[in-house]
């Protein structure tokens, strides 16, 4: 199994405090005869009538010497785990989930922005003090 990100109890935390309930920690993902995990799995009641909304969450720190080169490794991984579960026909939404600095060094500028703008990429974005999510883009 692979090392925890820093801050993957504060989203599993924020996450339950958002509603959700946790249903895999981590969330395996397998092709072929590769065997990957994201982060975590939820799931959260939308309604009786709608049922369940279900999202696979990948947590990054951004921690690296240089953001970009953090941004091309979590983009790749996003990518790939969200070509699996669209493989393995797992309906859930897949998002990668940062703290509110790094949204704002990294997402709120022009190389942030045009993953963003393009929807090549869904965040959540939490408040690690306070272990809360403060935004979902897209919401």
């Amino acid at each position: 199994m692979s090392r925890r990100d820093i801050y993957h109890n504060t989203v599993k935390l924020a996450l339950q405090k958002a509603g959700w309930t946790i249903t895999h920690d981590p969330f395996p993902l397998k092709i072929g005869n590769k065997r990957l995990s994201a982060d975590l799995g939820a799931e959260r009641l939308i309604s009786a009538e709608k049922g369940t909304e279900k999202i696979v969450v990948e947590v990054k720190s951004f921690v690296g010497e240089s953001d970009v080169k953090d941004l091309e490794q979590a983009l790749g991984q996003y990518i790939l785990y969200k070509q699996i579960l669209n493989e393995i026909g797992e309906n859930r939404d897949l998002y990668l989930a940062v703290s509110r600095p790094v949204f704002n060094s990294v997402f709120t500028v022009e190389i942030g922005q045009l993953l963003i703008n393009n929807k090549i990429i869904k965040l959540i974005v939490f408040d690690d003090k306070n272990e809360e999510i403060v935004q979902w883009i897209p919401n």
